[in-house]
């Protein structure tokens, strides 16, 4: 696959019932943030830093519309309660395409009214639950 836009992007999440559900359209931003921690284990005797890989992490921060219909998004994030998968597919849900794969717990789910009466939007906060590091593969 060669570079791509970002556009036709797919995201499902389970509710708290565990079934996937395709929020994609009620999604405005999508950041994800993989890391892992660094360990210093310096010596006396050098001169720059010595270090391990420790534990991996990853959190994701949505911000969309808010949706109140069946299996969307407030039906997903309404209840915080419970893991879920997070699906993140590059391009959309087709096979192989990148995908990212991964057990979360909802941290927080903040909808947000406006001044004005601007649209309702919300922001949620999903962070590692498994134990086990996010590894891309593809759509199969």
């Amino acid at each position: 696959m060669a570079k791509i836009s970002g556009l036709g992007d797919y995201v499902a999440i389970d509710d708290s019932g565990g079934t996937l559900r395709d929020i994609s359209n009620d999604i405005t931003s999508f950041t994800i943030t993989q890391g892992q921690d660094l360990i210093d284990v310096t010596g006396i005797d050098k001169s720059a830093r010595e270090r391990l890989v420790g534990l991996g992490d990853c959190t994701v921060t949505i911000t969309g519309v808010f949706n109140g219909a069946a299996n969307k998004s407030n039906a997903v994030f309404s209840n915080l309660s419970g893991t879920r998968t997070v699906t993140y597919a590059v391009g959309g849900n087709t096979s192989s395409n990148p995908e990212l794969s991964m057990e979360m717990l909802v941290a927080s789910y903040n909808p947000n009214r406006g001044s004005g009466g601007a649209g309702l939007t919300w922001t949620a906060n999903l962070s590692l639950q498994s134990g086990t590091v996010p590894t891309w593969g593809t759509v199969a």
